[in-house]
């Protein structure tokens, strides 16, 4: 074909039918004008080949066949099915617009949940393990401070202690002996606690501090656990350090007696008797060794009862001051007479100073970050957990973050692609309305010009 710019719009965009034809023949007569002899034919074989084509296009009126087939299946098929797609790629980009929303939205509440745990901790979460550990460090001192402030709870155990000897006429030595222990001696050895004398030697395990500084990242090293103090040897059972079992073995006669083990070996050697002693349990007097080397308010178990005495001084105080606040009983006033001066004339404002003390001291022992501090104490477990815990949220972030991502991705293309079809579909439907108004002049034509209308086209 020639250049130029009507064939190429003719032959561009959608199927070449009759009426395209015509155009292009059209548009020969002028490029091919050269060609035309004196009987008003052309020699030249391009126009013979469109000429041969709009004829066998006019036999038997096949031309508006065929356009009519075009402009159905551009109506019913092509058409719709562009519409269609088009409104599955914009329902795929708003899908994706939410989606990375949900996505950011979840990201940042791993992230807010991530660094609110971390504040719970008291950590910086930049190395999780190791703030972890160093918090640890922290931990004598914190029950130090709560074992001498303690000591400040001095008036209330009396006024507690007066009252129950008082009303019950019992001995008050056998309330709150911890509590009255630790205000006493301080937070002591659970040795000490349960003998009444200070240990000579101490006997824990514990994580030194250059193990801390030595900790690589992302590996938990619990440093070298040793014995603070080293038993002295001695003969016997006392000389046995913690986790040694000693063996006694002893060689009996033939007639041993029915708790020996009798070993017979054959001929070649005499019967011999193995006792097993049951070692390992013993501890030299004065030595604190395992749960008794650990102070009052490390050990869970003298933990838990201190909490619970503080909770019964508490609860007697609460009581104490609801009674205060009421109106006085008579019959309580005339019994009170003879109760000690402590218990007479006590105000609101000293009351309310105690519970606070109390309050104050239960509050410190139970918080978020004490129970923490203490499970690391109990096992070293732990701080894998929570390292693994932590390092998971933000791990879900951002996998959160890079599924935001792809989907941003995905409804980038989807909207590429839409506008891409757009100027199809502009096209196509703008070569079907001219199809349309071309078959229906045409058929107008064989009607005496009279007005043809195709209708249900939906263009």
């Amino acid at each position: 074909m020639p250049e130029h710019e009507g064939i190429r719009n003719l032959l561009s965009g959608t199927y070449i039918n009759y009426f395209h034809c015509l155009k292009i023949v059209d548009i020969l007569k002028n490029t091919e004008a050269a060609t035309k002899n004196l009987f008003g034919r052309y020699s030249s074989q391009r126009m013979k080949d469109w000429q041969e084509i709009i004829s066998l296009y006019q036999t038997d009126h096949t031309y508006l066949a065929e356009c009519a087939s075009l402009f159905v299946r551009n109506v019913t098929y092509e058409i719709p099915a562009l519409k269609k797609q088009m409104s599955r790629c914009q329902q795929l980009v708003a899908e994706s617009e939410r989606r990375v929303d949900e996505c950011l939205k979840g990201a940042a509440e791993q992230r807010e949940q991530y660094f609110a745990s971390c504040k719970n901790y008291r950590i910086a979460g930049e190395d999780i393990r190791r703030e972890l550990l160093y918090l640890v460090r922290d931990v004598p001192s914190l029950l130090r401070q709560i074992g001498a402030d303690a000591a400040g709870l001095l008036s209330a155990v009396n006024l507690y202690q007066a009252c129950v000897s008082f009303v019950c006429d019992s001995s008050p030595e056998h309330e709150l002996p911890l509590l009255r222990h630790i205000q006493q001696h301080g937070d002591t050895t659970v040795y000490e606690w349960r003998t009444g004398e200070a240990p000579e030697k101490i006997e824990r395990l514990e994580i030194e501090e250059q193990d801390l500084h030595s900790t690589e990242v992302g590996d938990i090293d619990w440093g070298d656990i040793s014995v603070q103090a080293e038993a002295t040897p001695a003969e016997g059972m006392d000389g046995l350090t913690a986790g040694d079992i000693e063996w006694d073995i002893t060689v009996e006669p033939e007639g041993v007696e029915a708790d020996g083990i009798n070993w017979d070996s054959g001929d070649t050697c005499p019967t011999e008797t193995i006792t097993v002693l049951e070692a390992g349990t013993h501890v030299p007097p004065g030595v604190a060794r395992g749960s008794d080397a650990l102070t009052v308010l490390e050990n869970p178990d003298t933990r838990n009862q201190f909490v619970d005495e503080l909770m019964e001084l508490e609860l007697f105080l609460s009581q104490w001051l609801l009674s205060l606040e009421g109106d006085t009983d008579i019959v309580a006033v005339t019994q009170f007479q003879t109760a000690p001066p402590i218990l007479q004339g006590l105000t609101q404002k000293p009351v309310l100073a105690m519970l606070a003390s109390v309050k104050d001291l239960i509050g410190r022992l139970t918080d978020v970050r004490m129970r923490h501090l203490f499970l690391i104490l109990a096992s070293p477990r732990y701080v894998d957990r929570v390292t693994d815990l932590l390092r998971q949220r933000l791990r879900q972030a951002e996998l959160l973050e890079q599924k935001s991502e792809a989907w941003r991705e995905r409804g980038r293309t989807a909207q590429e692609e839409r506008e891409t079809m757009e100027p199809r579909l502009a096209l196509l439907q703008e070569r079907s309305k001219e199809l349309q108004q071309q078959v229906e002049a045409d058929i107008s034509k064989r009607y005496s010009n009279r007005p043809v209308k195709l209708i249900g086209t939906g263009l």
